[in-house]
């Protein structure tokens, strides 16, 4: 499983670096912008660039058409055009070389104009779209005569994003069977059924009830008590006097702070303590009690080896038997003998062209490998096959670029497919490589975003594809899972047969989206990153930038992003059941293997998270964090600032790729006391 930090490039081509986010194969500049480098024998005259409008509001699916001019020192305007430009984030907007942009999320951009070795920049702020519909969760069963239950909406966009600042308006069509209150809450009166609407922004969703006699006299719950551990779920069941489960919908609520209860009787908690869970049917109540106790599973995280290359970045790793192979953020991929995990044996480094190899890995079997280019000199990126049976010395076998040679990015081995991720049109690609020696494509598949453009490069580069990004992919089971950007989780059938898909003909399954201007706000570069399937969830990282950053700069940078757990029991319904969120940091690489989520959290260093059993809430606050591992280093490319990009498990180890301080090798230690003081604030 493999997948990486879109936008890490080399800083030569500062022009690249502006552009960024374009392709999500180049860098983009410093928080503070930069200006491009001037060539060998390059004159300029030009001292500042004006873009107008400066400022201004656009909607999205809307576009404006921005003018620049070049002007001296003295305020004098100059002939000189605009060799290019670029809006950033890109998934938020896109522009094209007559300087009209088009806006396919809400939040805000950047506009830049570069003529000469200067670049001038607009501002543009994109409103809120109006919704596209309202999804009324129906009740799981009979809502009986004398109960309440509170209904619950989704305002959507029309790309299927849910929406949480649109006021709701609630209506019962026949208020003699039941009413309804401005929250949603529902007072069941008489039999018979009612259709409730809820309406917003001129749309209007509904669901229909069915109100029954109550033939309860009496509940009860089952539990009755109940000891548990922060973050384990214990299901309550409501009962009548026969012991029999009540067929109706329970109002279910929970006493004391530092827990939850969710509708259909799971609760969770994220503090040790007692706690009285409440089912209400009607003027009918019963109680249970929980003891909680801490979950106190932490330990040490006791470092073992490392290997650290003078002025080096490293980006991916991929573990093996006894040999770890890293992608650095540059044309190099280096191969370490690990038999010896404290001492790390460098073997031979290979070198190909490009600016950045960005993903690795191999067949199973230990004798080919893949690895992504972004960035080539002869603009051929693609992947590149490698002959791994000498594992110390891997050779190149083939190259794959005919229908990717705008950049790869994330690849995924599954039999003698390999899926690809094209940077240039935000496209899956499936290679097969039976004839590792002739490798073809047989298959394409891409979402249909609301908003997209295709985008000319500069000085040649060709074309990207803004506001469609693909990610990360992995293939379980005949499923290929995809880390779709803005788009969110996506799901297809490649020989499962719930859908009747092959690799050479994928077929779509279903989809998760989340609403990322709402998570993060507006301004920054996020979306889904990285995916991985485990029993029947899929954890999903999210990815959030600085609209515009430089990986060059030896500042901190600011990253975010959250893990969303995904339950896919259903998989034709996949649905959001937990988070994982890390303060202050941001999500990266995930591995799971037996009930343990192993990651890389960039500046939150490296997690160590116990998944076992069933997952509900927030994880980070109910304790179950293993191990933190703090993987910076005084010697490192920016010293002292931990920058995780993953961490895989292997005979015991953990080894994590950081990005600033190379790949650092742990072993958990002993038990670490639970504490209540380092219980995370909720």
């Amino acid at each position: 499983m493999h997948r990486s930090l879109a936008n890490f490039s080399s800083t030569r081509n500062s022009l690249f670096i502006l552009l960024l986010t374009l392709a999500f194969a180049f860098s983009t500049p410093a928080q503070k912008p930069m200006e491009p480098e001037q060539k060998p024998g390059e004159t300029s005259n030009v001292a500042v660039v004006l873009v107008t409008p400066s400022q201004a509001t656009a909607a999205v699916g809307g576009k404006l058409t921005f003018q620049a001019v070049a002007k001296d020192a003295s305020g004098n305007p100059l002939p000189d055009s605009v060799k290019f430009w670029f809006a950033a984030p890109t998934d938020v907007a896109g522009a094209d070389q007559s300087g009209v942009v088009s806006f396919f999320q809400p939040g805000e951009v950047t506009i830049g104009a570069l003529i000469g070795n200067k670049i001038g920049y607009a501002h543009v702020t994109i409103g809120k779209p109006h919704i596209a519909r309202i999804d009324v969760a129906p009740l799981g069963s009979p809502l009986p005569v004398g109960a309440t239950q509170r209904l619950s909406a989704t305002p959507r966009n029309a790309n299927g994003d849910p929406r949480t600042d649109i006021s709701i308006t609630w209506a019962s069509l026949d208020s003699k069977i039941a009413t309804v209150d401005p929250a949603g809450l529902v007072h069941a009166l008489k039999p018979g059924k009612v259709r409730i609407t809820a309406a917003a922004d001129n749309v209007t969703g509904e669901t229909s009830l069915d109100i029954v006699k109550n033939t309860v006299s009496a509940i009860s719950l089952a539990p009755e008590s109940s000891s548990t551990k922060t973050g384990t779920v214990v299901h309550f069941t409501a009962k009548d006097k026969s012991g029999a489960a009540i067929p109706f919908q329970i109002t279910w609520s929970v006493q004391g702070t530092g827990a939850q209860i969710f509708s259909d009787g799971a609760f969770v908690a994220e503090r040790p303590g007692t706690y009285t869970v409440l089912a209400t049917l009607g003027e009918m109540h019963a109680t249970a009690s929980v003891v909680v106790a801490p979950r106190d599973i932490a330990r040490e995280a006791e470092p073992v080896g490392f290997a650290m290359p003078p002025d080096e970045q490293f980006a991916e790793e991929w573990i093996w038997d006894h040999y770890a192979y890293l992608s650095a953020i540059s044309d190099k991929l280096y191969v370490y003998d690990i038999s010896d995990p404290a001492h790390p044996r460098p073997g031979e480094t290979l070198k190909v062209d490009a600016r950045l190899i960005n993903d690795v890995s191999v067949t199973p079997d230990g004798k080919i490998g893949v690895i992504t280019r972004e960035g080539a000199s002869s603009r051929k990126n693609g992947i590149v096959f490698l002959d791994t049976s000498d594992p110390m010395h891997p050779k190149v076998l083939s190259e794959y670029s005919a229908t990717v040679t705008g950049g790869v990015h994330s690849a995924y081995i599954n039999s003698h497919y390999v899926y690809i991720t094209d940077d240039a049109t935000g496209s899956l690609r499936v290679i097969d490589f039976a004839d590792v020696k002739n490798p073809r494509e047989v298959a394409r598949w891409e979402v249909e975003s609301s908003g997209q453009m295709t985008i000319a490069l500069p000085e040649g580069e060709g074309v990207a594809t803004a506001g469609r990004y693909l990610h990360d992919v992995q293939v379980v089971d005949g499923l290929a899972y995809l880390a779709y950007w803005r788009d969110g989780l996506v799901i297809l059938d490649v020989g499962n047969g719930v859908k009747g898909g092959s690799p050479e003909h994928p077929q779509f399954v279903s989809t998760c989206r989340f609403n990322y201007d709402e998570l993060y706000g507006a301004g920054w570069l996020a979306g889904a990153h990285a995916i991985y399937r485990y029993k029947n969830y899929v954890f999903v990282g999210d990815e959030v930038f600085p609209g515009i950053f430089s990986l060059a700069s030896r500042e901190r940078i600011p990253v975010r992003g959250i893990v969303h757990v995904v339950d896919v029991s259903d998989l034709q319904n996949p649905r959001e059941v937990a988070t994982y969120s890390v303060p202050e940091a941001g999500s990266h690489n995930i591995w799971v293997f037996d009930d343990v989520l192993y990651m890389g959290y960039y500046n939150g260093g490296a997690r160590v998270l116990d998944v076992s059993g069933e997952l509900r809430g927030e994880l980070y606050n109910q304790g179950r964090e293993i191990a933190h591992i703090w993987t910076g280093d005084s010697k490192g490319y920016r010293p002292n600032l931990p920058f995780a990009w993953g961490a895989y498990p292997h005979n015991g180890q953990i080894y994590v790729n950081d990005v600033h301080s190379g790949l650092r090798v742990y072993q958990l230690g002993k038990h670490r006391p639970y504490s209540s003081t380092t219980t995370p604030a909720l």
